[in-house]
C-alpha cells in the first residue's frame, strides 16, 4: 500500500515572484521576492502555485512537502538539507535539519 504525507499541516503565504515554479524549493532575494534557491543554499519553502500573471506565488512555509532530490538520498529521520540549484534539495553535511519522512530515487518528502 502506498501512502502520501504530502500536504499534512501545510501553511503558506503569498510572495511577489522573481523566479521559481510550482514544486520547487525557493529562497527570498534582497527585494523580498521568491526566487530559485542556489545550489547548496538555504531555502524558505516550496512553491505551491504561481498566479496567472506570474507576478506572485503561494509558498508552503510549513508542513509536509515533496520535492525532487538529487545526489545520495538522505536517511529517514533528521537530516541536513540544502537546495540543489535545480528546484529540489540534496543532503548537506551541515546546516538546517529537517524531518525526512520518505525518499526515493528522485524525490524526498519532509517536514518544513
Amino acid at each position: 500500500m502506498n501512502c502520501s504525507f504530502d500536504g499534512i499541516g501545510q501553511w503558506a503565504a503569498t510572495f511577489p515572484r522573481a523566479g521559481g515554479s510550482a514544486g520547487q524549493a525557493v529562497s527570498l532575494n534582497a527585494d523580498g521576492q521568491v526566487c530559485a534557491a542556489s545550489d547548496g543554499g538555504d531555502f524558505i519553502g516550496v512553491v505551491l502555485s504561481v498566479g496567472r500573471d506570474g507576478q506572485a506565488c503561494s509558498v508552503a512555509l510549513g508542513g509536509v512537502v515533496s520535492v525532487p532530490c538529487s545526489g545520495p538520498a538522505p536517511v529517514r529521520g533528521w537530516a541536513a538539507l540544502a537546495a540543489d540549484g535545480k528546484g529540489g534539495v540534496k543532503s548537506a553535511g551541515e546546516g538546517r535539519s529537517f524531518r525526512v519522512l520518505d525518499c526515493g530515487d528522485d524525490f524526498i518528502t519532509f517536514v518544513l
